[in-house]
């Protein structure tokens, strides 16, 4: 006989007993089981009881005011609390600050990875996320307060490595959200717009012989739920809790929206752009930096916009946004919706997708900055009194290839505005960013100067990159004087050498027309020349070529490099994983044809595909072009070796 699990929350908590560590699910409000926690406050206050709870939570499940895990924050419920983000649960962290219960401040990804392993039984995470920060033992291990004694973070050598082991804890309980449930536990989370850490933390808890509550919306009949779609089996629940509308919102935000659950897809040009305020020009020199066809985090505030930058200048389409609870693909939402996509491509759990983060997924980050200092040190987490806690900063920005920070120079009362293509600062803000020391170290400088990570540092009115020495100014915006608009509102010099103007288009009032710009840029790193062997060579590999515009990009960029070159080229080009648009394929061979016969003395192709092989082969020919076609480089340049070259100048 299968059990009947569906019980009332006051039931189901009545079971969690004094000093057992319970895990909460929810990412702001998105999977928050604010029934379950209800119910768990009302039980504290009614009868004193359970008491001295550790509560461990990698995300915020809170909205920055009383609803979430807010309404934990008594006297004598919590002990100690172990958090990867804290800015949405004031009223907890106001108790940690205060010493009025142990509490951690770990990353949010390692959160995450220690309920896997919790429930392996392992003995702890190893990850070499946080080194240098303030969760480095040697900064203080992520304990918040004096009266948290106890280590969960060490150094350990392997193979003459730093590495930092996060030790495991016990998870006796396991509050969880989903959407649907049978009679029998199986969860399943049609309509959540994230499905989060729940399996892993409930798994941590019943291999703890611990309790595992699941809030839902909704009950079926026993056998009816789609296998596939089940997220959290029966096996790992024991009670299922359904809860009343107004205490299982789909976010903070919305109440429910159809495009957060994937049910349909919505045109995201229909959004309505930013105002071209400080917040977008930030957005705007950001979006400069996207990789076409790269992955990409975008962080809370200011680089929100960058997404609404993209969607405003149609490049979306080239990009692949995803977002720390598990998002891939889609427009990721801001405000109390953060967390939340639409049009996604894909929704992972949230352990394996800083598992991609942690392993370099990332093509780039677009992360915020509270404070800087003249080591390149970024503070995002801790503010004297004021806690607002890692989340997955740490993971994020440690491990993505290229990193953009992004934010206001100065903060508290600065109005800017933009007239005549120049930014005016009409009043200066009252608290400098650009610190000489910052309060908490969530990002180290010196740490990513080590291992050659790209950084910049965008502002309104002046770009910022990481250097050995510390901090570099190498752009400012029209209108800026660096003396007076720069200097004088940092807390140390930075690096000043060749400094050049942010580019006009970011500051004017049209739309950018940055699709054109991108494409550029991503095709002049396609070319290298070679002064001494007079020859160009274009890596094509993997490139798409999908529109007039890109053929337009193509051209543009080699008759601006040929031009400077001055005389005639030798070029070498890899097709390899080159795609080509059927339509285009006369257009774009046209194209090539006019470059040839202006800019190339000679010109070989080489690709492993045997039907590019084929289509070169056929194509060059039909316009009096040498089908210089092979399968390898090292053919091509044994061609080239061979054939004597001249030298002439452009016609």
């Amino acid at each position: 006989m299968i059990k009947d699990k569906i019980v009332s929350a006051q039931e189901a908590v009545a079971l969690i007993r004094d000093g057992d560590a319970v895990s909460c699910s929810g990412f702001v409000g998105i999977g928050t089981p604010d029934a379950l926690i209800e119910a768990l406050e009302q039980r504290f206050i009614e009868t004193r009881g359970p008491s001295d709870l550790t509560l461990v939570f990698a995300a915020a499940p809170g909205d920055g005011k009383d609803r979430g895990l807010n309404r934990l924050a008594h006297e004598g419920l919590v002990k100690r609390a172990i958090g990867g983000h804290w800015s949405l649960v004031p009223k907890l962290a106001r108790m940690a600050t205060e010493n009025r219960m142990e509490a951690y401040n770990l990353p949010l990804g390692t959160i995450s990875h220690l309920y896997r392993d919790v429930a392996a039984h392992r003995a702890g995470t190893i990850s070499k996320v946080g080194l240098g920060t303030f969760v480095d033992p040697r900064n203080g291990g992520g304990k918040i307060n004096a009266s948290t004694t106890e280590d969960l973070v060490r150094i350990m050598e392997i193979d003459g490595e730093e590495w930092l082991f996060y030790k495991t804890f016990p998870v006796n309980v396991a509050l969880i959200r989903g959407t649907t449930a049978d009679p029998a536990g199986n969860i399943t989370m049609e309509r959540e717009a994230l499905v989060l850490d729940a399996q892993a933390a409930a798994m941590a808890a019943r291999n703890a012989n611990g309790l595992v509550i699941a809030q839902v919306e909704r009950i079926a009949s026993t056998g009816t739920l789609d296998a596939r779609s089940v997220v959290v089996p029966g096996v790992l629940v024991d009670c299922v809790v359904v809860a009343p509308p107004a205490s299982h919102v789909q976010t903070y935000g919305t109440d429910y929206n159809a495009a957060y659950s994937g049910e349909i897809r919505v045109p995201v040009d229909k959004i309505e752009p930013p105002t071209l305020d400080e917040r977008k020009l930030i957005a705007r020199r950001c979006a400069f930096e996207l990789p076409l066809g790269g992955v990409i985090n975008l962080g809370i505030g200011v680089p929100e916009v960058v997404a609404a930058v993209a969607a405003e200048e149609r490049v979306l389409d080239h990009l692949t946004l995803t977002a720390e609870p598990g998002v891939i693909g889609g427009m990721p939402q801001g405000g109390l919706d953060f967390g939340a996509a639409v049009n996604t491509q894909a929704l992972l759990h949230q352990n394996q997708q800083f598992d991609f983060y942690d392993g370099g997924g990332l093509d780039l980050a677009c992360l915020g900055m509270a404070q800087v200092d003249k080591a390149g040190n970024v503070n995002v987490s801790r503010f004297g009194p004021r806690l607002a806690g890692a989340g997955g900063f740490i993971n994020i920005s440690q491990n993505a290839r290229r990193l953009v920070f992004a934010g206001t120079f100065t903060t508290g009362g600065l109005s800017v505005s933009v007239a005549g293509d120049k930014v005016h600062i009409e009043t200066e803000g009252r608290t400098r960013k650009f610190v000489d020391s910052v309060e908490q170290i969530t990002f180290s400088g010196a740490l990513a100067a080590q291992k050659g990570q790209s950084v910049l540092y965008v502002t309104e009115r002046c770009v910022f990159k990481l250097v050995p020495a510390g901090l570099q100014l190498i752009e400012v915006a029209p209108g800026i004087d660096v003396d007076r608009d720069i200097l004088a509102h940092m807390a140390f010099r930075p690096v000043v050498e060749q400094v050049t103007t942010m580019h006009k288009r970011i500051f004017q009032a049209k739309t950018m027309g940055l699709a054109e710009v991108l494409l550029d840029l991503e095709l002049s790193d396609r070319l290298s020349y070679d002064t001494e062997r007079n020859t160009l060579f274009a890596n094509f590999e993997g490139m798409a070529i999908r529109s007039t515009a890109d053929i337009d990009s193509v051209r543009r960029v080699f008759e601006t490099l040929c031009s400077q070159i001055g005389h005639k080229v030798v070029l070498v080009v890899n097709y390899d994983g080159f795609r080509l648009d059927e339509r285009l394929s006369d257009a774009y061979f046209e194209m090539v044809g006019r470059l040839q016969a202006r800019y190339y003395s000679t010109a070989t192709r080489y690709t492993t595909s045997a039907f590019m092989r084929a289509k070169l082969g056929a194509a060059l020919p039909a316009r009096n072009l040498a089908p210089h076609i092979f399968e390898t480089r090292a053919e091509a340049n044994e061609f080239l070796r061979r054939r004597p070259q001249t030298v002439k100048l452009a016609a």
